[in-house]
């Protein structure tokens, strides 16, 4: 089983909380990924458009360019239209040899609302849900023939953030949407990751590896409390540095057969977690639970 290590430049700051880390260079999330040991880097905000300005930065700190968000709208767009949209971003993560498009569904979002608690978060009916799918499947078909296929970000904060929607997006969709799957993410919705993997293994074509600070998510009020509330709170972590066991995810991954990056990412304040200093952790920490699970970290493209 072949694998890459990668890490998400959220660990350096947020696009959606600037006061975190929004003075850190991109030079410094870069030479610093490429010193923590990972192989690859995710886009944030800070990240050139172009390939012309980003493939030399990549070559610059040894990285490839894994992938990146995309704030998909198709609950509210029409699929011409969100193509139409995301053609810049997909041209630049063909020309960069990126592996997916990380689309999060944005419409109605309230993760970047810091005054709209987590209990108001926009909910789908079984019919909104076949309509969407069937949207989003269109458009998965675009970015396959592109060549870089949709993975779905289940998101806290979004219409498609815990377990009942995850069941339901992947009944109503081809295959061609892709899931990412995101431990954080699932663990704060109140999902127990195994579960996921269990019913869903076959559609993971990426995976984000952030941890949970148990004692923090139990603090939260979800009537009060929004999602940037819990994030500056501290609920988010690196692996190895909260409540997750990561041994038993890779192993259930490995088991499915999954091959490709494990990402790095925790949205936390780099004053108060010094981010190489963190992602050495999670380095570390996924590396050993890699090698148990018979996983061998490859350079160059995954075959």
């Amino acid at each position: 089983m072949k694998a890459k290590l990668g890490i998400a430049p959220i660990a350096w700051s947020n696009d959606d909380l600037p006061q975190l880390g929004g003075d850190t260079p991109l030079s410094t999330c870069l030479v610093e990924s490429h010193m923590a040991g990972f192989q690859g880097v995710e886009t944030g905000g800070k990240f050139p458009k172009t390939s012309d300005a980003l493939k030399p930065l990549l070559r610059e700190f040894q990285l490839e360019l894994v992938s990146g968000w995309y704030s998909g709208t198709l609950l509210d767009n029409s699929v011409e239209d969100e193509i139409r949209k995301s053609l810049p971003q997909m041209q630049l993560f063909r020309d960069c040899g990126a592996t997916c498009l990380v689309y999060g569904e944005t419409a109605g979002t309230i993760q970047h609302q810091q005054n709209v608690p987590l209990v108001k978060r926009r909910r789908l009916s079984d019919a909104q849900i076949k309509e969407y799918g069937d949207k989003l499947s269109r458009f998965a078909d675009f970015c396959t023939d592109y060549g870089v296929p949709l993975a779905f970000h289940h998101h806290m904060g979004t219409a498609i953030e815990d377990e009942h929607d995850i069941d339901r997006l992947m009944a109503a969709t081809s295959t061609n949407v892709g899931l990412l799957f995101d431990s954080g993410h699932l663990v704060f919705a109140g999902v127990d990751p195994m579960r996921i993997l269990e019913k869903h293994g076959n559609r993971i074509i990426h995976v984000h590896t952030k941890d949970v600070r148990q004692d923090v998510l139990a603090s939260l009020d979800w009537n009060q409390h929004s999602f940037l509330d819990a994030v500056l709170k501290g609920v988010y972590t690196v692996p190895g540095d909260g409540a997750i066991n990561f041994n038993a995810i890779i192993q259930k991954l490995a088991e499915i057969g999954y091959q490709g990056w494990f990402v790095v990412e925790a949205e936390q304040d780099p004053a108060k977690a010094p981010p190489l200093k963190y992602a050495r952790i999670g380095y570390d920490t996924l590396q050993a639970a890699l090698s148990a699970a018979a996983y061998t970290l490859v350079e160059g493209a995954i075959e």
